[in-house]
C-alpha cells in the first residue's frame, strides 16, 4: 500500500535536473514515476525508482541533497471520473492531499500521494476496497 519515494532539492539552474536521471541511469535504476514542482530559486523532484535505497546512496556519494518517504500507491480504472471518485473517498473522510502525482497504462491509472493522514488513509484504502499497489508490483510493469 506504500511505496517509498525518493525526493531531490535541485537548484533553478540550466543543466540541473538533467543530471538526476543521468546518476540513475548510470547505476542501472529506472525512474518509474517522477514529477517536479518549482520556484524561482529550487525545485523538489520526485520520484518512484526500481531501488530506492541504492538510489538514495547514489545522491549521497554526488552530495545530492536527498531524502526517502513512504507514500501511498492505489491504482485506478483507466476510465473516465475513475481518479475523481478515488480523490472523492478521501475528501470525504476529511483528508486533505499533500501531493500527488500519477501514471497511467492502458488499463489502470497508478495514483502515488500523500495526506495529512496516512493512518486513516489506510483505512479509507481498506474500507473502499481500492486496489493497491507495492513496490515489487511496480518494480515489473
Amino acid at each position: 500500500m506504500t511505496v517509498h519515494q525518493i525526493s531531490i532539492f535541485l537548484e533553478n539552474k540550466y543543466g540541473k535536473l538533467s543530471e538526476i536521471p543521468a546518476m540513475l541511469a548510470k547505476e542501472n535504476i529506472r525512474i518509474i514515476a517522477a514529477m517536479v514542482a518549482d520556484t524561482s530559486e529550487f525545485g523538489i523532484m520526485r520520484m518512484i525508482v526500481s531501488d530506492p535505497q541504492k538510489a538514495y546512496s547514489v545522491f549521497k556519494e554526488h552530495n545530492v541533497s536527498a531524502n526517502l518517504t513512504d507514500v501511498l500507491a492505489i491504482t485506478v480504472d483507466s476510465r473516465a471520473g475513475s481518479f475523481a471518485e478515488a480523490l472523492d473517498h478521501f475528501t470525504k473522510a476529511g483528508l486533505s492531499i499533500e501531493y500527488m502525482y500519477c501514471f497511467s497504462t492502458k488499463d489502470r491509472s497508478i495514483l502515488f500521494l500523500r495526506t495529512n493522514n496516512r493512518e486513516t488513509a489506510r483505512e479509507v484504502i481498506r474500507r473502499q476496497n481500492m486496489a493497491y499497489i507495492n513496490e515489487s508490483d511496480l518494480i515489473n510493469l
